[in-house]
């Protein structure tokens, strides 16, 4: 199969801009809706767990597996399918895509999107909307820093020598 036109061109002078970042954001959780479905699935037929609270943690570690090895295999070649939709690559700093480890620092080192207000919720006992105004708050001002970034990339990606670049199809 043929690479995609977006993965011949990209614009690497010019990170997307917030807005489509972050509408590629929501738009991978929503495909990540089908691999948490397919991997709770396979997790509960292989652990035999019938009710959803059993193994409860062994299924977030088995998950945050599964997102890892999905989010390294996509970004080792440039997108996942939502910054193909968006048309967003992630290079490495010399405008190839990342290896598979740096394309696994990336991915460890993105949860810097949920980990701050999860760790702080933890110990204050947050009711679940509480928690969920904690982490929507700091996904927000998170994406906003982004804006002190020479470059405007995400802090995550500074730190894992990687950066996101838009994709432009050529006009035949």
């Amino acid at each position: 199969m043929p690479a995609s036109p977006c993965a011949r061109t990209p614009r690497a002078d010019s990170a997307p801009g917030l807005w489509r970042r972050m509408a590629c954001w929501l738009y991978e959780g929503l495909l990540l809706c089908g691999v948490v479905f397919i991997a709770g699935y396979l997790f509960g037929a292989l652990s035999q767990t019938r009710n959803a609270l059993d193994n409860r943690h062994a299924l977030q570690a088995f998950l945050f597996v599964v997102f890892g090895i999905y989010f390294t295999w996509f970004w080792a070649r440039g997108q996942t399918l939502a910054q193909k939709t968006w048309r967003i690559r992630v290079l490495d700093r010399a405008g190839n895509p990342p290896t598979q480890v740096r394309a696994l620092l990336r991915y460890v080192l993105s949860w810097l999107w949920f980990l701050p207000p999860l760790a702080v919720a933890a110990p204050f006992s947050l009711s679940g909307e509480e928690a969920a105004v904690a982490v929507l708050g700091w996904v927000a001002l998170w994406a906003v820093l982004s804006r002190f970034h020479p470059q405007r990339q995400f802090w995550h990606d500074a730190l894992a020598g990687t950066r996101l670049v838009r994709c432009e199809i050529p006009k035949k």
